[in-house]
C-alpha cells in the first residue's frame, strides 16, 4: 500500500511517476523498498490518468448509495438510530454507577 501512496503523493505535487521518485519517496519515509514492486507499480500506471480515477473513485460510494434499494436505506437509517439510542442507554448507565 505504501507504493501506492507514495505515487499519490508524487502526483499531487506534480511530480513525474517513476522508479528513482517512487524510490526516493519510500526510502524517506523509512520503507523497506522491493524493486520489483516498483517497477508493476510504474507499469501499471503507464497510460492512466490518476486525477480521472480518483474523480470516478470519490463519486462511486455516492452513486451506490443513491442508487440503492430505499428498503436497504431505511433498514440502515433505522439501525443507525438503535444504535445511537443503545450508545445513549449505555451512557446513562454508567452515569448512573459514578453519578
Amino acid at each position: 500500500m505504501e507504493y501506492v501512496y507514495a505515487a499519490l503523493i508524487l502526483h499531487k505535487l506534480g511530480k513525474e511517476i517513476n522508479e528513482v521518485s517512487l524510490k526516493k519517496v519510500l526510502e524517506a519515509a523509512g520503507a523497506n523498498v522491493d524493486e520489483g514492486k516498483i517497477k508493476a507499480l510504474v507499469s501499471a500506471l503507464k497510460g492512466i490518468d490518476i486525477e480521472k480515477e480518483l474523480k470516478e473513485a470519490a463519486v462511486a460510494p455516492v452513486a451506490a448509495v443513491s442508487t440503492g434499494d430505499p428498503k436497504e436505506v431505511k433498514k440502515e437509517e433505522k439501525k443507525e438510530e438503535e444504535d445511537k439510542k443503545g450508545e445513549e442507554q449505555a451512557a446513562a448507565g454508567l452515569g448512573a454507577l459514578f453519578g
